[in-house]
C-alpha cells in the first residue's frame, strides 16, 4: 500500500466566485497571460525537484480554481514540464478538474491529447434552482452534456455533488442521487454543504438568512448517501468519495495515506520527505504576487516547515481515518512513539465509533464517520 508520490498543480482563476467557496480562487476580468504563468510553473517545478530529489510520479492532479479555463497548450506544457523534472511512467492517473460549461467542454479533446486521462466535473446539483443558488454558471443541460462528452473522451470520469442544501429533504436528495448514479462511470464525490468563514454564505448564515440542515438531518442525508451508493456498487472508500473497486482516485489516496506530493502554483501545499525528514510547503496565494516571487526568486514558496514526529503522527491520523481502510497502526506508532491510549480507544470501540482490523489497522465505523473530527481529536490526545 505504497502512498506514492503525487504532483499537484493549482490554477487559481475562475470565471466567477461561488458563494460557498473558500478555495484559493480569483476572478480576473482581463485575459490571463497563460504563457507567462506556464514559465513560472516550470521554474517552481525546478525548485520542487531540487527539494524532492529524483522521484517516480504516481499521479498528477490539476486543481483550482478552474483548470478547464486553461488552453490545451498550457496543459500540455505543464505535463511536459513535470515529465522533464521527475520520472513519469506511462499510464499514470492524470486528473483535471473542470466546470461543465459548454464552452469549456469543447476543450476536452485537447486536454485528452495533452495526456489527461481522468476528469473531475464540478456538477454540484442536478436542478437549475439549486445550481443558481450555488452560484454556478452552468445549468443542468450544460452539466449533462459535459458528463456525456467526458464519458466519451476520457478513460475515467468523476463528478461532484453538494448536498445538505437549504430545504433539501431526504426524498429530494435520494431522487437526485439516484439520477446522478445513472450518469456516473466509476467515481462520485459527494460533499455536504459547509458554511466557511469569509464566504458570502457565511454572512448570510450568520444573519439567519441561510439555514442549512441541522446535525440530525445531515446525518440522515449522509446515511441515505451511503445506502444508495453501496447498493449500486460504488461504496464510500473515503468519507465523501465513492468508487467502484479499483476506480478510487489514486492522487487523493496519496494524500489520505500520507504520501509525499509536490505543490506547484499559487496557494499550493505540499509534503516532501527531504533527507529523511517530512517538510510541509506552501506557496503565496495571490496569483500576481506568486508570479512576482517566482520571477524574482525561482519559486513562490512562503512556508517550509519541518514537521516533527508528533505532528506527522497527528496528520497521519487525521488523513487516514477518513478512509474506509483506516490507519496503519505500526506506522502511527513508529511516528508517535506510543500505542493509542487504551482507555480512549476502548471507549470509542464500546460506543461503536472505531474498530480494529486485526492488529494492523484502526478505522472509523459508519457511526464514527459522522463525528470524525471528534474521534480524531480523542485519539490524538
Amino acid at each position: 500500500m505504497d502512498p506514492g508520490f503525487g504532483v499537484y498543480v493549482h490554477w487559481p482563476f475562475c470565471a466567477a466566485k461561488c458563494p460557498y467557496c473558500d478555495f484559493n480562487s480569483h476572478v480576473r476580468h482581463q485575459p490571463v497571460d497563460q504563457p507567462r504563468f506556464v514559465t513560472a510553473f516550470l521554474r517552481e517545478m525546478a525548485e520542487a525537484r531540487e527539494l524532492s530529489g529524483p522521484r517516480t510520479v504516481t499521479s498528477i492532479f490539476m486543481g483550482g480554481g478552474t483548470p478547464s479555463l486553461m488552453d490545451p497548450a498550457t496543459v500540455d506544457a505543464i505535463l511536459n514540464g513535470i515529465a522533464a523534472h521527475w520520472h513519469v511512467p506511462d499510464g499514470i492517473e492524470i486528473t483535471m478538474e473542470a466546470n461543465p460549461s459548454s464552452v469549456e467542454a469543447t476543450r476536452f479533446r485537447g486536454y485528452r491529447a495533452a495526456g489527461v486521462n481522468r476528469v473531475s466535473l464540478g456538477v454540484q446539483a442536478l436542478n437549475d434552482r439549486d445550481l443558481k443558488f450555488l452560484g454556478r454558471l452552468h445549468n443542468v443541460e450544460d452539466a449533462l452534456k459535459a458528463v456525456r462528452l467526458a464519458r466519451e473522451i476520457f478513460p475515467r470520469m468523476s463528478f461532484d455533488l453538494i448536498y445538505a442544501r437549504p430545504n433539501q429533504t431526504v426524498e429530494d436528495w435520494e431522487r437526485e442521487l439516484k439520477e446522478a448514479v445513472s450518469y456516473a462511470v466509476d467515481h462520485l464525490s459527494l460533499y455536504q454543504l459547509t458554511i466557511e468563514e469569509g464566504t458570502p454564505f457565511y454572512g448570510l448564515h450568520k444573519a439567519g438568512k441561510l439555514v442549512v440542515p441541522d446535525g440530525e438531518q445531515s446525518a440522515t442525508l449522509y446515511e441515505a448517501t451511503q445506502e444508495i451508493t453501496a447498493a449500486i456498487g460504488m461504496p464510500a472508500y473515503e468519507v465523501s468519495n465513492h468508487a467502484r473497486p479499483g476506480a478510487e482516485s489514486r492522487h487523493n489516496l496519496t494524500y489520505w495515506r500520507y504520501g509525499d506530493y509536490a505543490g506547484i502554483g499559487p496557494g499550493a501545499h505540499g509534503r516532501l520527505t527531504i533527507g529523511g525528514a517530512k517538510v510541509a510547503t506552501a506557496t503565496e496565494r495571490k496569483p500576481e504576487e506568486w508570479l512576482r516571487l517566482v520571477e524574482e526568486h525561482g519559486h513562490g514558496m512562503i512556508e517550509r516547515e519541518l514537521l516533527d514526529a508528533e505532528a506527522q503522527a497527528d496528520e497521519l491520523l487525521l488523513m487516514g481515518l477518513r478512509l474506509k481502510e483506516g490507519v496503519d497502526l505500526a506506522r502511527w506508532q513508529s511516528l508517535s512513539g506510543r500505542d493509542p491510549d487504551p482507555d480512549r480507544e476502548q471507549f470509542l470501540i464500546d460506543h461503536g465509533f472505531i474498530e480494529r482490523l486485526g492488529n494492523s489497522r484502526l478505522r472509523c465505523t459508519p457511526a464514527g464517520m459522522l463525528i470524525l473530527d471528534a474521534v480524531v481529536a480523542d485519539l490524538a490526545c
